[in-house]
């Protein structure tokens, strides 16, 4: 870590600002093993453990501990264990439960003015603090003990079509909260607040405000630029010694019809890289230039420590919507490799930055273009996980084909413009992609569908949902399925792995309640 971020945690410490009861800073600095204390286990987004109690050659006799049902709705959040306790969330509401028996501890219910209530990701913490976003456009802080509210800020203006539903990031003493927006023809932004005030620290938009902003080169004018998209709805990672926060940033508006918006449309359908502390950009790459099929970028970037050509590098990874997965040097974007990871036919070329060339012929049409993948992605917002023991990097992928029309030719179009109407649904994989080259290691194919997030560990497993609305655990080598339990829901994020008194727990959320599975320390 740079001396800055290790004097500013040094400085956490020392002012007892992490309570005994509550989350220990250093934990946020550690791979997962008695805690998950974040998101996405940690700060590099990997989703990977290290504990070995469950392992390929015994989770055929995992079994149920104990499952958990909200009765508000599904359960869309990832949980954090810290100390022996879950936080989880849906729109509106949080929950604490026992990690080691599912019984409820406490629970917070948001009295709502209205948004849109599609997901929310889960909660962040901070010491003894607890903080997460509302449908309509609130960043809440509770008491970690007791769920009490301490206060909340305005992070959207509701009355503009803004929503909640990002998990928060905690760095050192910000908040990192991101804004949803289904459609909205409204500049996206990252904010970070004080977490014990929650005021306003910094906001970096997505897209340029104003002429001779950064990118705004990339759009004919500011009137675009102020209607530009870009939301910013999935959790960042971050880098403690390089101080650097990765953001993947939304799609251009309006969507489809962008006869208005001609140029790459730069902050948007990129990966960012941001100074925490300021919130200034230090560098970008944009998988998606001038994006026109809903192939937001907003996936997670993984932060890979490996080798290229025999050299120790610092990477990070990037399986997009648009099919293309992405490995840049994560101190200064430089692209290292660029291949799809299923199927494409939207590109023409790939150029010297590493990024796709959009094929003309592919972009929407009067008449239909038929492109390869569809609307939904060959991927989505359901996370990645990358194991430093295989290799591999793992997703949940789909092959797809969808015609996509245009119907609003005016110069200003409204709204999307245009949409995507059948083709065809070719089924839904887990892929292994090998770090390095891009290449497909292996590929396990559902026979019902089904794209859930993931979780991998050094037991050589990776734990997932298919279509069947089962929970499933698949050889990390080699992708053999080797156990699952139905839920009787499909797999709502991914899962995550704690162990407490020796016994390691794996827990996932599928419809209104979290499941929770054991492996006893023989």
């Amino acid at each position: 870590m740079k001396l800055p971020g290790i004097i500013a945690s040094l400085a956490l410490l020392s002012a007892g600002l992490w309570g005994q009861t509550g989350l220990d800073s250093r934990k946020l600095l550690q791979p997962p093993i008695d805690t998950w204390p974040m998101y996405h286990g940690d700060y590099s987004g990997r989703r990977f453990s290290t504990l070995t109690t469950i392992n390929s050659s015994n989770v055929q006799s995992l079994s149920l501990a104990w499952s958990y049902r909200t009765g508000v709705g599904g359960i869309k959040a990832t949980p954090l264990e810290i100390d022996g306790v879950l936080y989880f969330s849906a729109p509106d509401h949080v929950w604490a439960v026992d990690a080691r028996t599912g019984r409820e501890l406490w629970h917070f219910a948001w009295q709502s003015n209205g948004g849109i209530h599609i997901g929310n990701r889960g909660v962040g913490v901070y010491g003894n603090w607890l903080y997460f976003e509302t449908p309509d456009c609130n960043l809440v802080s509770l008491n970690l003990k007791d769920g009490k509210e301490r206060w909340h800020k305005t992070n959207c203006d509701l009355d503009q079509f803004y929503y909640g539903s990002v998990a928060p990031l905690i760095i050192r003493n910000h908040v990192i909260a991101g804004v949803s927006g289904d459609d909205l023809d409204r500049p996206g932004y990252l904010s970070s607040y004080d977490p014990e005030t929650g005021d306003l620290q910094w906001r970096w938009y997505t897209v340029p405000q104003k002429k001779g902003d950064p990118g705004s080169d990339t759009w004919p004018n500011e009137d675009a630029m102020r209607h530009g998209g870009g939301m910013t709805w999935q959790v960042p990672t971050y880098d403690p010694e390089l101080n650097l926060l990765y953001v993947t940033t939304g799609n251009p508006q309006p969507v489809i019809a962008h006869k208005n918006r001609a140029g790459a449309n730069l902050f948007t359908a990129s990966l960012v890289a941001l100074n925490p502390d300021t919130g200034k950009m230090a560098w970008y790459f944009q998988a998606s230039p001038h994006d026109t099929h809903d192939w937001d970028a907003t996936q997670v970037p993984v932060l890979i420590d490996g080798e290229i050509n025999g050299q120790p590098r610092k990477l990070v990874a990037l399986a997009a919507r648009n099919g293309y997965f992405f490995l840049l040097d994560r101190t200064n974007g430089k692209n290292l490799v660029t291949s799809p990871f299923v199927p494409t036919n939207w590109a023409k070329g790939i150029d010297r930055n590493g990024t796709p060339i959009p094929d003309l012929a592919k972009m929407p049409q009067i008449d239909g273009a038929l492109v390869s993948p569809n609307q939904g992605g060959a991927t989505n917002w359901p996370p990645p996980t990358f194991s430093p023991q295989t290799g591999l990097f793992y997703v949940g992928a789909s092959r797809a084909y969808s015609v996509y029309y245009i119907y609003d030719t005016d110069d200003n179009p409204q709204g999307w413009g245009g949409t995507d109407r059948g083709g065809a649904n070719l089924g839904s994989m887990v892929q292994a992609i090998d770090y390095k080259t891009g290449k497909i290691r292996w590929s396990h194919p559902w026979e019902s569908g089904g794209r859930s997030g993931l979780m991998s560990t050094a037991g050589n497993l990776v734990f997932t949902g298919d279509g069947s609305n089962n929970l499933v655990a698949l050889d990390a080598t080699t992708g053999a399925p080797l156990w699952h339990a139905n839920l009787g829901a499909s797999v709502g994020n991914g899962p995550i792995t704690y162990q407490l008194d020796g016994a390691q727990y794996v827990v996932v959320a599928a419809g209104d309640a979290l499941w929770a599975f054991v492996m006893p320390k023989r």
